[in-house]
């Protein structure tokens, strides 16, 4: 049985998806946001070995309170990364009719096998899938995050003709990715998208700088002095992304 490295586990999640969810974040990410709030994920290996059948069990133990939609959320890290445990998971999930959310930024995805063939049939197993975009403009994009956004975009564009469910996320980070004629590209660009129920925008926090420097890695947006988006800042990017006001 294939093994997943694991972060961290929460039990009653209510912001990875809908009603309460068991929330399993895998460890490893290829992208360097610099408004990651969890650069302790970054590096797999760093994260518990654990068997599918263990998680499952601690995970089943919370299911009588997965009303109104429930279920289990693979998050990160980047949980494509994993995507042959993921596959597993999620079947066994799947068993106990359980609904099954991945909360990913898409980075690994590729139309190149082996990889395609497996997204096709983790998409199986998967009920809903939040992608986060993180910026629609390509050239910021690889500033913020060190990687181009093609390859996510042309997820999105697929998971849509598939038929796939989406929630979309945005983190709204002041000087990066608040820039109103890029939020407008980013909502014209969603509403080309068939499957999307909900869009939500997730103001930038500092909560986890204190994680950067005790890995000793210098944060950008620190060294420049930029915090949380005002009310403002964020109500207009939700005006404009037609998010949901959480």
């Amino acid at each position: 049985m294939t093994k997943g490295y694991v972060h961290s586990l929460e039990s009653f999640g209510s912001a990875d998806g809908p009603g309460v969810r068991y929330i399993v974040f895998l460890s490893g990410c290829a992208m360097r946001c610099q408004f990651c709030h969890n650069p302790d994920t970054w590096k797999m290996t760093d994260g518990e070995e654990m068997e599918i059948d263990d998680i499952l069990k601690k995970a089943l133990r919370c299911k009588p309170y997965w009303n109104n939609g429930g279920g289990i959320t693979v998050s990160g890290g980047e949980p494509l990364l994993q995507i042959d445990f993921l596959i597993e998971f999620f079947k066994k999930c799947k068993e106990h009719n359980i609904h099954t959310t991945i909360d990913t930024a898409g980075q690994p995805y590729t139309k190149e096998e082996p990889f395609y063939s497996k997204f096709l049939e983790l998409m199986k197993y998967t009920d809903l899938v939040m992608l986060d975009i993180k910026e629609i403009n390509n050239d910021m994009h690889k500033i913020i995050t060190g990687v181009s956004n093609d390859n996510i975009l042309e997820m999105a564009k697929d998971l849509s003709d598939m038929g796939k469910e989406m929630w979309i996320r945005h983190v709204l980070v002041p000087n990066r990715s608040d820039n109103d004629e890029d939020l407008q590209k980013l909502s014209e660009f969603i509403k080309t998208l068939k499957t999307v129920s909900r869009v939500e925008v997730l103001p930038y926090h500092t909560l986890g700088l204190h994680k950067w420097q005790a890995l000793g890695i210098e944060n950008v947006l620190e060294k420049e002095g930029i915090v949380t988006p005002t009310k403002e800042r964020v109500q207009n990017a939700r005006t404009i992304l037609g998010a949901f006001n959480a």
